[in-house]
């Protein structure tokens, strides 16, 4: 999504970029008792369009909690959350849900698949949700299996398929609403070293089509493999690096 200069008319007036994802002064505090627990302290950050980004940090750290609020799983105490143009943060319960379906597409460690259900059934599960009619909804499913290589297993169920399947599987359901943003929390968590290679070969390939796409990782050569990796601690932002920095 962009946006044009205020002068639209001056000669060479560019184009600059608005982010798909903008956090400013977000704080989360949880109440138990007297004692008040602060998750998040003031957290900025911005994710443009097309980037590839890793969030990490050590338990406790503010990591999981901030992983919900760019999810819509959970709200802010304060501050301003705008995600593909719209400020998400103060929504309700019903709008977050909708976000959710629409405009975020998850990828979870423990897959989170129907075990009755086939692959395109699986897949096909947020747009039943979002009331896209039948026909439509097994086109976009197969579509979506084929994308990420598995054109051929669509009517096999999660029991049928490896590991690494399952999590292309997972990754078809997060693709088939063309959402703004893919959140994959630790997505190869659960997996071998070589499905761990395929899973993370696909993501590289999103990223390489134009797919915003934030991991939740606490693996190190998981992270490299991202553009950016956001270090979460003490629930502030303790840096930032870019892949050059890495390496």
């Amino acid at each position: 999504m962009t946006v044009t200069h205020p002068d639209q008319d001056a000669p060479g007036a560019s184009e600059i970029p608005i982010p798909v994802l903008q956090l400013r002064g977000i704080w989360k505090t949880y109440s138990t008792g007297s004692v008040e627990v602060h998750a998040l302290r003031g957290v900025d950050l911005d994710i443009h369009a097309g980037e590839y980004v890793a969030i990490m940090g050590p338990s406790g750290s503010g990591k999981s909690t901030l992983m919900n609020v760019i999810g819509c799983l959970d709200v802010p105490t304060s501050g301003q959350y705008v995600l593909d143009g719209e400020d998400v943060a103060r929504l309700s319960d019903n709008a977050l849900a909708d976000i959710r379906n629409e405009r975020i597409g998850f990828v979870f460690q423990q897959f989170n698949l129907l075990p009755t259900q086939t692959a395109w059934r699986n897949v096909e599960l947020p747009l039943w949700y979002g009331r896209v009619k039948a026909s439509e909804r097994k086109q976009r499913a197969l579509d979506a299996l084929a994308r990420v290589g598995l054109a051929e297993r669509g009517h096999h169920r999660p029991g049928e398929l490896s590991g690494g399947q399952q999590q292309r599987v997972a990754i078809a359901r997060a693709l088939v609403t063309d959402p703004a943003l893919i959140l994959a929390d630790e997505p190869t968590g659960n997996l071998d070293s070589v499905s761990t290679a395929d899973v993370l070969g696909l993501l590289d390939e999103l990223h390489a089509a134009g797919r915003t796409i934030v991991l939740i990782t606490h693996e190190e050569d998981v992270a490299a493999r991202a553009q950016r990796v956001v270090r979460v601690f003490d629930g502030r932002i303790a840096a930032d690096e870019t892949a050059g920095e890495l390496r």
